[in-house]
C-alpha cells in the first residue's frame, strides 16, 4: 500500500507502551484511495518531506509479556527508488 505523507513529526516524551522506543517519528499518510492513517515511520535516512511517497511495511512494535510476544504491526516508510 502506498501513500504520501501529509505529517510528521518527531515523538520525544511517548506515551506509555511505546517509552521504550522514544524518539520516533509518527506521521499522518494520505493512501490512494484519499483516506487518511496515522503511522510511525520507519528506514528514514536523513530528511523526508511533506508530499513525499511512503509505502506500508510490516514492523516489529513491541515486546509483549513474559514470554517475549513478539507483536508486529504496519509502518511506513519512504518508497525505495
Amino acid at each position: 500500500m502506498f501513500g504520501t505523507l501529509y505529517s510528521a513529526t518527531l515523538v520525544q516524551e511517548a506515551p506509555e507502551g511505546f517509552i521504550a522506543q522514544a524518539p520516533y517519528r509518527l506521521a499522518l499518510v494520505t493512501l490512494e484511495d484519499g483516506s487518511m492513517i496515522t503511522a510511525q515511520l520507519t528506514d528514514v535516512d536523513g530528511e523526508i518531506e511533506i508530499g513525499d511517497k511512503v509505502e506500508m511495511v510490516t514492523r516489529k512494535l513491541t515486546t509483549d509479556g513474559e514470554r517475549g510476544m513478539i507483536v508486529y504491526g504496519y509502518k511506513f516508510r519512504p518508497v525505495i527508488k
